[in-house]
């Protein structure tokens, strides 16, 4: 089926809110004319009609701000969501990597807590369960989190120069702050975590965080679990590029930023 045109007035007039949106102070119709490249004549009808909704605000000055009906959308907007269905959602929209687990968790401090879980059809010798908390810093999903958080929010959140007292499921030793920082490092220049038989003996996982509208710092992330001896460099790259494309999905569907890391 043929996708139908967009309607000119209104892909022109959603421009004009997401040039306000994306703006540090107030626009006069000249900024926006100039920025998007329309005809103040268009743009002064366009205006006046949001004006008239309540969905920008002209000041005295005569520049323009978002105005209080766009609230209204947001609010409803932010009670609506749920982001575990997002994530069922997201992955049903994308089906990737479908013979393999698929986690979100969000952060709690030093740990992650595991919200939702698409089991895959691969043995992996390890069951998550919602619920479940383990070291952030051992996980796909914690280390892809921790990512977004600057190098200060990291030192304040793990004792400075001494061993976390976090240690993995297996019992393996505690990692050091210089290496957590290292590692934070890699997955920002990779483009998402890696969390190698961190979590079990024989399981790798890759992660990519999730925002939402309101904070700066990811919210969830999402990761893959697939067998350790057929993570090649190929698959490795593959199953990363495929948790940013998911935690992207999800992120746009949350309201918020696409991933950078």
């Amino acid at each position: 089926m043929t996708e139908k045109p967009a309607a000119p007035a209104v892909v022109r007039a959603t421009a004009i809110l997401d040039l306000i949106a994306r703006s540090d102070g107030p626009l006069s119709l000249a900024d926006m004319a100039r920025t998007l490249g329309l005809p103040k004549s268009s743009l002064h009808g366009l205006c006046a009609t949001l004006e008239q909704k309540n969905l920008i605000t002209r000041l005295n000055s005569g520049t323009m701000t978002l105005g209080p009906h766009v609230m209204m959308w947001a609010h409803a907007f932010l009670a609506r969501i749920d982001i575990t269905q997002e994530f069922f959602a997201s992955w049903d929209d994308m089906r990737v990597l479908p013979e393999d687990t698929i986690t979100l968790s969000i952060r709690d401090g030093q740990e992650i807590v595991y919200i939702a879980c698409r089991n895959g059809h691969r043995p992996l010798g390890f069951t998550f369960r919602t619920g479940m908390r383990l070291p952030a810093a051992r996980t796909a999903t914690g280390l892809a989190m921790l990512s977004t958080l600057p190098s200060q929010r990291i030192r304040a959140l793990y004792a400075p120069g001494s061993a976390s007292t976090e240690s993995a499921s297996d019992g393996t030793s505690p990692f050091m702050l210089d290496q957590l920082l290292e590692e934070l490092q890699q997955t920002r220049q990779r483009g998402y975590s890696v969390d190698h038989e961190g979590v079990h003996k024989g399981m790798d996982c890759f992660g990519a965080p999730v925002f939402d509208s309101l904070h700066p710092e990811a919210v969830a992330g999402v990761a893959v679990s697939i067998p350790a001896g057929t993570a090649d460099t190929a698959l490795q790259e593959h199953a990363g590029q495929a948790m940013r494309k998911l935690a992207n999905r999800l992120s746009e569907r949350l309201g918020g930023r696409q991933n950078q890391i």
